[in-house]
C-alpha cells in the first residue's frame, strides 16, 4: 500500500465494538471485494471492500473475517482467512500478506489459509446458532453487480439453513457513522492532500485550458502524495457544465470570464475527502460572480454552525433552506411573491439549489450514517451549498469536510484550504 501502516489499535476496537452488539452463540462473516474484470485478461485497479478493512485493515483481495465472540476456543473468536502466498505469486503480483503480517496489520491472532476456510467454518457453525450475513442497505445504494460477498451469502443460507441469520449493517451504520481519533487523522491527511493539489492548480489555470489538463494536475499532485488518487470521480466543470451536477466529462476548453467548478477529493488509505471550490479562468471574478459566490460562501458558514450534536437531518435541510431563500432573495433570483406561492414539497430555492447541503463522509464517499438518529460528536459531514444559473452561464458550489464537536462549531478540516474571493484571486495572480 501507498499509505503508511495505520495504528492495529483502530481495528482491534472496531471489532471489539461490533461484537458488543452481537446476538449470543452468534458469528459474524465479511469477504473482500472482487477483482472486477474489464475485458481479455484485464482488470479494475482493486478496491478493498469497506466494511472487511474497517474491521481489519486487511486490505487485500480473497479474505474473509470471521467474529465468533462466543466460541468455545478463545482462538476462533476472531479468524481472517486470506490467500496463501508463495514464490511464484510474489514474482508476478507482488508479496500478499504473511500471517505474521496479517496480525501485525490487524491484530487477529488467528490466521488460516482460504483453503481450510469451508473446514474451519463447519465446526464453528455446529457451535452457533446465528449467523450475520453483510448486505449493503446504505441510502443510496444501486448495485446490480452480484458481489462476492452476494456469492457467499446464498452459499452459506443453502449449506447451513437451519441458522438464524441477522444483518451486520444496520450494527456497521451506526458505528462507523462514529470517527475515531485515528480515522479523523486519516480523513485529515486525505485534506491536505486535496489543499495541495488545489494550490497547483490555482498556479496552473489560465484561459484556454483544458478541464481535463487540470484534471491531471489534481493526480499527479495526489499520487505524489502517497494517495492512490481521486475518492470519487472528479468534476472539472468549467462555464455551463457547472449547472450539470454531475458532470464528469471533463473535456471541454476554460474560457476566459468563465468559472470552473471543481468537486475533487484525494483519497488517503481508503479515507475520503470530498472538496468544492468554485475559481474564475481568467484570476479575477466578475461582480455578479462575487455576489453569488460570496451568497453561496455565507450559506455553507452558516450551514455549518448548525451540524450540532442532538440535531436532525430533515430538520437541518429545512434551516438551510431557509437560509439559501434569504439569499436568493437577496440577489434577485427569487421574489416574495415565489416564497409565498411555494410548494412545501419543493420550495423555491430548490430552482437553483436543488441537491441536498451535507452527507457523512468517511471510508466512502458517501458513507455510512443512519439519517433518522440525531447528529453525534464525531460524525464527519460535508457541507456543500450551491447555486445554479444556467441562464448567466456559471453555478458555484463550495464545500469542506467537518468534524462534529462536542460543543460548539465542527472542526473544518478544510480550513486551510483557500476559498475567501480575495485569497483565491491574490494566488491566481501572484
Amino acid at each position: 500500500m501507498k499509505y503508511s501502516q495505520i495504528n492495529n489499535s483502530l481495528f482491534i476496537e472496531n471489532r471489539q465494538n461490533f461484537a458488543s452488539q452481537m446476538k449470543p452463540k452468534s458469528l459474524a462473516i465479511f469477504n473482500s471485494n472482487d477483482i472486477y474484470p474489464i475485458g481479455a485478461d484485464s482488470t479494475m485497479p482493486f478496491q478493498q471492500h469497506r466494511d472487511i478493512f474497517y474491521l481489519s485493515g486487511v486490505d487485500q483481495e480473497e479474505s474473509v473475517l470471521v467474529i465468533f465472540p462466543d466460541s468455545p476456543k478463545e482462538k476462533h473468536r476472531e479468524i481472517l482467512f486470506l490467500k496463501e502466498t508463495n514464490a511464484h505469486i510474489a514474482v508476478w503480483e507482488g508479496e500478499k500478506l504473511t500471517k505474521e503480517k496479517a496480525f501485525e496489520t490487524s491484530g487477529v491472532t488467528t490466521v488460516y489459509w482460504l483453503q481450510d476456510l469451508e473446514k474451519i467454518l463447519f465446526e464453528l457453525m455446529t457451535q452457533s446458532e446465528t449467523v450475520y450475513i453483510n448486505t449493503n442497505e446504505h441510502y443510496r445504494a444501486n448495485v446490480e453487480t452480484e458481489t462476492r460477498e452476494d456469492r457467499f451469502t446464498k452459499w452459506l443460507k443453502n449449506k447451513y439453513p437451519a441458522h438464524q441469520v441477522a444483518k451486520s449493517n444496520p450494527i456497521l451504520q451506526k458505528l462507523r457513522s462514529v470517527k475515531d481519533a485515528i480515522e479523523i487523522d486519516l480523513m485529515q491527511q486525505a485534506c491536505d492532500i486535496t489543499e495541495k493539489g488545489f494550490r497547483r492548480i490555482l498556479n496552473f489555470v489560465k484561459p484556454n485550458v483544458w478541464e481535463y489538463e487540470i484534471e491531471a494536475e489534481f493526480m499527479h499532485e495526489f499520487l505524489r502524495n502517497r494517495s492512490k488518487g481521486f475518492a470519487y470521480t472528479p468534476i472539472i466543470a468549467s462555464g455551463n457544465n457547472a449547472n450539470v451536477l454531475h458532470y464528469i466529462q471533463n473535456n471541454n476548453q476554460c474560457k476566459k470570464g468563465d468559472l470552473i467548478l471543481l468537486d475533487v477529493g484525494a483519497e488517503y488509505a481508503n479515507y475520503s475527502s470530498d472538496m468544492t471550490r468554485t475559481i474564475p479562468v481568467s484570476g479575477k471574478f466578475t461582480k455578479r460572480q462575487k455576489e453569488v459566490y460570496n451568497a453561496v460562501n455565507r450559506v455553507k458558514n452558516e450551514a455549518s454552525k448548525l451540524l450540532i450534536p442532538g440535531a436532525y437531518w430533515e430538520s437541518y435541510h429545512v434551516e438551510v433552506g431557509k437560509l439559501m431563500t434569504s439569499e436568493l432573495l437577496g440577489l434577485g433570483l427569487l421574489d416574495k411573491a415565489d416564497v409565498q406561492n411555494e410548494n412545501p414539497d419543493w420550495p423555491a430555492y430548490k430552482k437553483y439549489f436543488m441537491h441536498g447541503t451535507s452527507h457523512h463522509i468517511g471510508l466512502d464517499t458517501h458513507d455510512y450514517g443512519l439519517l433518522h438518529s440525531p447528529i453525534e460528536p464525531n460524525m464527519v459531514f460535508t457541507v456543500e451549498p450551491g447555486i445554479y444559473i444556467p441562464e448567466e452561464g456559471f453555478g458555484i458550489r463550495l464545500e469542506d469536510d467537518l468534524v462534529v464537536q462536542p460543543s460548539g462549531e465542527p472542526l473544518n478540516l478544510m480550513r486551510n484550504i483557500p476559498i475567501e474571493v480575495d485569497e483565491i484571486e491574490d494566488i491566481m495572480n501572484s
